[in-house]
């Protein structure tokens, strides 16, 4: 790549981030209220009692961490990055389809297979953060982990995408260490136990090679901006 034959990939990252902007704030904030609305109901109306999800060894490795909180909360930024970095509106759409199919399918194994974690011995009144995210989210709808399948989801897409735009590597490094402190959050803050980790990271791998393997199969690539005179 040169200056004089195409843009830095700072520059092309600008473009594709703006371009559709509307499309995308309104989509994606549609998108979260659906889900959200959907989630919640499945967590107050399952179809049986819920199935204490065991601990496994590694469960030990990962020890308590509130400060991890904020990992977690990271994710609701991470995962809008990949679709702000889509410059059609086509493959805008067809990315939307994907995660959405990858979180039916998680809300329908929440239903049909309700599960929740272990109830660990700590005082959450000490932690009025975590308290309160115990308030609103209960440690049920545990395996899989949709916060681990929609970080290795955005990470997949997220990769891809640098690679297009011709970014150096630490660019693609930064995002997945990002991946992997939610990943960890998940465990640190007690809100899911490793068989939750290890089911969510299968359907969001999945998702990514089938939703990427569609979009290359495509005439159009996925990150590409609409063409200009």
């Amino acid at each position: 790549m040169t200056p004089t034959s195409s843009p830095a990939w700072t520059h092309q990252l600008v473009r594709r981030f703006f371009a559709l902007w509307l499309l995308k704030a309104v989509g994606t904030s549609a998108f979260m209220a659906l889900f959200f609305h959907a989630y919640f109901w499945v967590l107050k109306n399952p179809s049986r009692p819920a199935w204490e999800v065991p601990l496994l060894p590694p469960d030990a490795w990962v020890s308590f961490q509130p400060m991890a909180l904020y990992a977690y909360g990271w994710l609701w930024v991470y995962v809008s990055l990949a679709p702000g970095l889509i410059g059609n509106w086509l493959a805008l759409v067809r990315y939307g389809v994907w995660a959405a199919l990858m979180c039916l399918l998680c809300l329908g194994i929440f239903w049909l297979w309700p599960t929740q974690t272990p109830v660990f011995d700590i005082d959450w009144s000490v932690h009025p953060q975590l308290a309160f995210l115990k308030g609103i989210d209960a440690s049920s709808n545990a395996c899989p982990s949709l916060h681990v399948a929609a970080a290795l989801h955005a990470a997949c897409w997220l990769h891809r995408q640098l690679r297009e735009l011709g970014a150096p590597a630490w660019t693609r490094w930064a995002s997945w260490l990002q991946c992997a402190a939610i990943v960890w959050s998940t465990m640190a803050i007690r809100q899911h136990v490793f068989i939750d980790v290890l089911c969510g990271a299968a359907v969001g791998l999945l998702f990514a090679w089938l939703s990427m393997r569609w979009e290359s199969a495509g005439p159009k690539a996925a990150g590409a901006a609409p063409a200009t005179p």
